[in-house]
Order: structure tokens, then C-alpha cells, then sequence
């Protein structure tokens, strides 16, 4: 009898651990195959300058120059406020991610910005994509960095 109590007892504890160990496992594989996303709203946080492709300047976004980023499955629209601006600053338009790559093209925006889309509509930057924050890069013709834009996801 005591045999048998024993083997039933170790048979449970064995079962237990396996089972706690496979749920393990498939936690593990939903993080790892979450697919990174821009859907959401973002708050930049910050600027970085570049020379010779190394950051040589951080701005530290404030209440008084803060910019806000919503990106939809296909459209992304943003608002910028500057205190010390008189202007409004918004555009609205497509974007899309390819291999490390963010592109938006401004279909209409705010007066000022309506003027600047005269010029060009479409910008593309180096994109780095974590969970719940991004940079965007403008790099030159030569593929040398120029700034980033740096967000964190608020929603």
C-alpha cells in the first residue's frame, strides 16, 4: 500500500512540474512573437543632434515644446505646442514601416505646415521600433544621422 501511495505521489509532483514548465514555454513564445507596432498615441520625450553619426546634443522635450504622435494601422496625424510659437503646427496623412524605415506622407496639415508640404510631402527616416518607444532619424543623402526624434508610448 505504501508502495503504491508513493508511486501516486511522485507521479503527481512529476505531472505538476512538467505542466508548470510548459506553461513557461508558451509565455515565453508570446513575448517573443509579439510583433512590434506603431499603433497607438506617443509623447516625444527628446531630440538628439548627431555629428559623425554619434549623439553630440540631447534636447529634453518640455511642457512648453511638446509634440504628440497618433499612428492608426494606415494613418498617422500630430500636433506640435510651442509656448513661444504663434503658429499651429498639425499634419495629417500615410504612413508606412519597411526594413528600419518610417515613411509619412502629409496629406494636409495646419497653415504652416500646408506651406511646408508645397515642398515636400513625403519624409523618410531610419526607424528603431521597441515596444513602447521610438526614434526617428533624418539621415542625409550619404547616409550620415542628422537628428532623431525620440517618443514613448502614452496609449
Amino acid at each position: 500500500m505504501k508502495t503504491i501511495l508513493l508511486f501516486v505521489s511522485l507521479t503527481f509532483i512529476v505531472s505538476c512540474k512538467n505542466n508548470s514548465e510548459t506553461k513557461m514555454d508558451e509565455n515565453e513564445m508570446n513575448v517573443a512573437s509579439k510583433e512590434l507596432t506603431m499603433k497607438g498615441a506617443w509623447k516625444q520625450i527628446s531630440f538628439y543632434n548627431y555629428a559623425d553619426n554619434l549623439v553630440v546634443d540631447t534636447i529634453i522635450a518640455s511642457e512648453s515644446n511638446k509634440q504628440i504622435k497618433m499612428y492608426s494601422d494606415t494613418k498617422v496625424m500630430w500636433s506640435r505646442f510651442r509656448d513661444s510659437d504663434t503658429l499651429d503646427w498639425f499634419g495629417y496623412g500615410d504612413y508606412k514601416i519597411g526594413d528600419s524605415t518610417l515613411t509619412e506622407v502629409i496629406d494636409y496639415g495646419s497653415k504652416a505646415m500646408n506651406e511646408a508640404i508645397k515642398k515636400e510631402r513625403k519624409f523618410t527616416f531610419k526607424l528603431i521600433l521597441e515596444e513602447d518607444k521610438f526614434s526617428q532619424i533624418q539621415v542625409d543623402d550619404e547616409g550620415n544621422l542628422i537628428y532623431a526624434e525620440n517618443y514613448v508610448r502614452i496609449e
